[in-house]
């Protein structure tokens, strides 16, 4: 009887950690989708539609800085959310993130233009793309959360690859959707009125989201450890750096990697190939589908290695690989052979990129305590996006400028962030 009970338990505790992890996926498609999109849309059309009124060169610094701010606002999102995720529950907070993420880039698509309502057309685009970094900043720590904290203890890392799943399968669905407008009504179209398509179309992803959140439960860990003996910390986001201050360093430079590959491959490539190569959009738009569609077999695999045989190897492995295909990389773009191009965007983002962020989710999440981590993971998380990630296409076109038009300051940043990653992983302590 004993044994059947135990049975019973241990296939309710498998569907539930299952329900956590495919809610936690569906939300981060939704989110990503979301944001990835304004960065595609920002290096084709915004800087014309918004900023017409100054040169080129400064209209693309301008459209990547509003893509930038999205960013800056992620830490805001992720100590509000994080506050309250941590003491009133994940569940909540996830049901919100996705919804006001999805009110964001629908009106996005329904904004005037420079011309029809001047200098206010930027304004509200930057404070829709702040309300965009606010939802996603507190996403990923709630998604991660009920998803590490539902899963088995040896399959932590798999059950929370979700998370950056949704991530391949937004971009997949962003660059799609994007590309087929453009094939479909061509780029003049999409340039005059068409790019709004997408960010409107959204509203079918966030109404799935909210389905399907609207009946997630509670992680059991938090219900365990804070719920139950009822804990509550005045601040959780305190008693986090208060307990583990090298754990915002460890997730800044394991994030850099990461985010330098992708938005580099994803966002600057794109800008730079158009713009100073004179390639068409749809190529990258193309390795950007190819990209989303392998990291969908690629980030769960590393996963599953890395709960097999450890998490730091695959960061380190990841960073050396990022560190050695930057320089190739570029020389592949200079060249114009869209085979070599392709080859080196997947060793950057399926490669380097996916083996660093298959073990985020667990390694972030052990840094700090059950009932501070929703605040100390999300926090450090967002911190890390506008270091490494918000402000890269932004870093590297102006680099690019300081170059006279070469893209080897880019390439030394790419080097250096990897490096960096590879270095702190390798020396992390108390990580299998």
């Amino acid at each position: 009887m004993t044994s059947m009970t135990s049975l019973s338990t241990v296939k309710l505790q498998e569907k539930r950690a299952k329900k956590a992890a495919f809610s936690s996926f569906i939300g981060a498609v939704v989110d990503w989708y979301d944001f990835l999109l304004y960065g595609i849309v920002a290096a084709l059309v915004f800087n014309h539609q918004f900023f017409p009124s100054v040169s080129p060169s400064m209209g693309t610094l301008a459209a990547f800085a509003t893509f930038g701010v999205g960013f800056l606002f992620r830490p805001l999102g992720g100590i509000v959310f994080g506050h309250f995720g941590d003491k009133l529950g994940r569940k909540k907070m996830l049901f919100l993130t996705v919804l006001l993420m999805g009110c964001a880039t629908i009106l996005i698509g329904a904004l005037p233009t420079f011309d029809q309502i001047g200098w206010w057309a930027p304004v509200l685009l930057v404070t829709l793309r702040a309300i965009q970094g606010f939802a996603v900043g507190g996403e990923w720590g709630g998604a991660t959360l009920m998803a590490v904290e539902s899963a088995p203890e040896k399959k932590k890392a798999l059950y929370s690859s979700g998370v950056q799943i949704g991530y391949g399968v937004g971009l997949m669905l962003a660059s799609g959707s994007v590309s087929l407008i453009i094939y479909t009504l061509g780029q003049e179209t999409f340039q005059d009125w068409a790019w709004r398509l997408p960010f409107i179309g959204s509203i079918f992803l966030v109404a799935l989201a909210v389905w399907v959140r609207a009946d997630q439960e509670e992680s059991k860990e938090f219900q365990e450890k804070v719920i139950t003996p009822k804990k509550s910390q005045k601040l959780p986001i305190i008693q986090a750096i208060k307990e583990n201050p090298k754990g915002f360093f460890y997730i800044i430079s394991l994030r850099l990697a990461e985010l330098l590959t992708m938005y580099i491959v994803t966002t600057f490539a794109l800008n730079y190939s158009t713009q100073n190569l004179h390639m068409s959009s749809q190529v990258f738009l193309h390795i950007s589908l190819i990209v989303g569609a392998i990291s969908c077999i690629s980030i769960p695999c590393f996963a599953h290695l890395a709960d097999k045989f450890g998490r730091k190897r695959m960061c380190v492995f990841g960073g050396i690989i990022g560190a050695l295909a930057a320089f190739p990389f570029f020389f592949a773009l200079q060249s114009g052979s869209i085979f070599w191009i392709i080859i080196f965007s997947i060793l950057l983002a399926n490669l380097a990129h996916d083996m660093v962020v298959s073990v985020h989710q667990p390694i972030f999440t052990e840094l700090f305590g059950t009932e501070y981590r929703y605040s100390g993971a999300g926090v450090g998380y967002q911190l890390a996006s506008i270091i490494g990630g918000g402000f890269t296409p932004f870093i590297a076109a102006a680099l690019i400028t300081c170059a006279n038009g070469h893209w080897i300051l880019v390439a030394i940043y790419l080097t250096v962030g990897c490096l960096l990653t590879a270095l702190v992983a390798a020396l992390m302590k108390k990580q299998n």
